[in-house]
């Protein structure tokens, strides 16, 4: 599968103050995430801004970004996504972006039945929630846990799981 360079990361959602500050709505597993930048690409990495100050306040991020010095420049940044370039992140063992995640085959890691695609991660606080999506347009919620997935290979393109019990109406 091939990967994108350039990954959505979050998007400027209204402007925070007087001197240009903005506010991002990350689309990663937290605001904090967003503090290790020193600069974020905009329109799928055609064009780069630094970050001249960064913060976190509740859930979101709030940036400054060099050149921006006026509640009327970030307004001209409103519902820009950042991007991030992935040679930038090292992910630990075990973590993926979730990018990548969506579109993988998902099958059984006993007997290779394959049970869908990898369509839609959901964050639920605890662990996230993958959605297998069947030929068939059937939704399947499975818990992203090391006792379900045994196995993620990004570059087949597979996931390989043991569904717990009543998943789906074939698993043991």
């Amino acid at each position: 599968m091939a990967r994108k360079r350039f990954l959505e990361t979050g998007k400027i959602m209204s402007t925070q103050g007087l001197r240009g500050e903005v506010r991002v709505q990350p689309w990663c597993d937290s605001p904090d995430f967003l503090m290790q930048f020193d600069g974020f690409f905009f329109q799928e990495g055609k064009s780069y801004r630094k970050v001249t100050s960064a913060r976190v306040q509740k859930s979101i991020a709030v940036l400054k970004f060099e050149g921006v010095d006026s509640v009327e420049d970030a307004m001209g940044l409103l519902r820009q996504v950042l991007y991030i370039d992935r040679n930038a992140v090292e992910l630990p063992e075990g973590s993926y972006f979730e990018q990548d995640l969506l579109g993988l085959s998902v099958m059984d890691a006993r007997d290779g039945h394959v049970y869908g695609k990898l369509t839609e991660v959901l964050q639920t606080g605890a662990n996230d929630v993958y959605v297998i999506t069947g030929e068939t347009g059937k939704e399947v919620l499975i818990p992203a846990i090391s006792d379900v997935v045994q196995a993620v290979d990004i570059e087949l393109g597979t996931m390989h799981i043991i569904p717990l019990k009543g998943l789906f109406d074939d698993a043991d």
